[in-house]
């Protein structure tokens, strides 16, 4: 993923949805999950010296697939962060930056739409929390998210992290180059 800047975030429903769309896996694994959030991490760490949080679970169990640091300096309202941008995902099935866009970052237009009251600290709409889904499956499988920089710079490292998977696995259909993955030893495996 390298040391470019992240492209501009999209800013209108019908772009921000588009893109979300085109982001379907073709198949999601622990493995995919480790290749995703290392990938993240180190451009997140290309990106800033500020420290970010990266977590993918899936969706119907909470169990947590990758949490990582890009660097020290985490605080534990960063996990907090993760936690109510993972809820806003699964509830409305689309990414907390659709759902800023949605409402023009006002929380509280948000909270009284959906009657949240007291519920509405749980969730967040702020860019960086994007759904996982899986060619053939309906609805969605895991939540990727990550926190610790702007909003829409949170967004948009997994959103190009999520068109580089895919760019990867395309090639690996291909018969090029597939995925690095580590192996139990700690070698590095290609697959195709």
């Amino acid at each position: 993923m390298g040391t470019r800047p992240l492209r501009d975030a999209p800013r209108d429903l019908s772009s921000i949805a588009s893109l979300e769309e085109s982001l379907i896996l073709p198949h999601f694994t622990s493995d995919d999950a480790f290749s995703i959030g290392v990938a993240i991490r180190h451009r997140l760490r290309s990106l800033s010296n500020l420290a970010a949080v990266v977590s993918i679970s899936l969706a119907n169990t909470n169990n947590l697939l990758f949490h990582a640091t890009s660097r020290p300096g985490i605080q534990p309202d960063n996990d907090i962060w993760v936690s109510r941008k993972r809820k806003t995902v699964l509830r409305w099935g689309v990414s907390t930056w659709f759902m800023h866009n949605k409402f023009k970052g006002d929380e509280a237009e948000f909270a009284r739409k959906y009657g949240l009251g007291g519920e509405a600290g749980s969730y967040a709409i702020h860019g960086g929390g994007v759904p996982i889904r899986v060619q053939g499956v309906e609805g969605i499988v895991g939540v990727l998210v990550v926190s610790g920089l702007k909003q829409q710079e949170d967004h948009m490292v997994v959103i190009e992290a999520l068109e580089e998977f895919l760019e990867q696995e395309r090639r690996g259909a291909d018969g090029s180059r597939g995925l690095e993955r580590e192996g139990s030893d700690g070698s590095t495996l290609h697959e195709r």
